[in-house]
């Protein structure tokens, strides 16, 4: 009898993925899939490329060439609010929540995007800042939070939208060790909840222990594609970003 096997399509593709600026290439040819409940690290030395293809991704910045496609349909040319609805959101490395609104408010004006209704969007907020531990806060100014709970404001805003793929661009930047054990327990649960997950992340011991799989790109060119335990032997990567002796860290 034939074997039979089970053939698992990808739930973003990023296909030959090149952007330019001018005369400079900042993501070349980039080609990889993210599936669905997967948490996929996205790192490499400053200027790399990554921040670039995040904005590629999510709709911020056109492609020179190259396709981006969600559950096989394209995403090119939508802008970002048009990618937004089809199931992708992003935090940004630098917070910028609305400061003079309160946090639940900062959340509601997410949630508006499905929810029509004052006191549904206020229910959905509430239940997100539960989710990422910020209940306590929700009546404070967000200008009034530390930046951890910043970056956790950030995190339930975007996932007020309902997204099927969370993009977080450096979640764990400026946090101190128990902040940083904290923002990977709150990633865990939120690939839990149904929502894969690509982040961009410089704290390595962090992004190995969580992420199912790690691209390493290096001046805007793909040079690894891994688990993490195969990442640190790889002598290109060890080489451009990890430095010798990583693994053993």
């Amino acid at each position: 009898m034939a074997k039979l096997f089970r053939i698992v399509k990808p739930l973003l593709q990023a296909i030959h993925l090149t952007k330019d600026f001018g005369g400079l290439r900042a993501v070349s040819d980039l080609t990889f899939d993210l599936h669905a409940g997967e948490i996929l690290g996205l790192i490499g030395p400053n200027g790399a490329g990554k921040t670039t293809a995040f904005n590629l991704m999510a709709g911020f910045l056109p492609a020179t060439s190259g396709d981006v496609r969600l559950d096989g349909a394209s995403l090119l040319g939508l802008r970002p609010h048009a990618v937004v609805r089809r199931g992708i959101a992003r935090t940004f490395q630098v917070v910028k929540p609305f400061r003079r609104l309160s946090v639940q408010e900062n959340v509601a004006l997410a949630a508006f995007g499905h929810e029509k209704r004052r006191e549904r969007a206020e229910a959905d907020a509430r239940a997100r800042l539960e989710f990422v531990g910020l209940a306590a806060q929700a009546a404070r100014f967000a200008s009034d939070l530390t930046l951890g709970e910043q970056k956790r404001l950030e995190i339930a805003r975007a996932l007020a939208t309902r997204p099927r793929i969370l993009f977080l661009d450096e979640p764990m930047g400026g946090l101190n060790p128990s902040e940083v054990d904290a923002a990977c327990e709150l990633v865990r649960r939120i690939r839990a909840s149904g929502v894969s997950v690509i982040l961009v992340e410089h704290h390595m011991k962090a992004i190995m222990r969580i992420s199912d799989r790690v691209v390493v790109l290096n001046h805007g060119v793909k040079i690894g594609d891994a688990p993490p335990a195969e990442i640190v032997q790889n002598r290109d990567v060890v080489a451009a970003y990890l430095g010798e002796g990583h693994a053993d860290a």
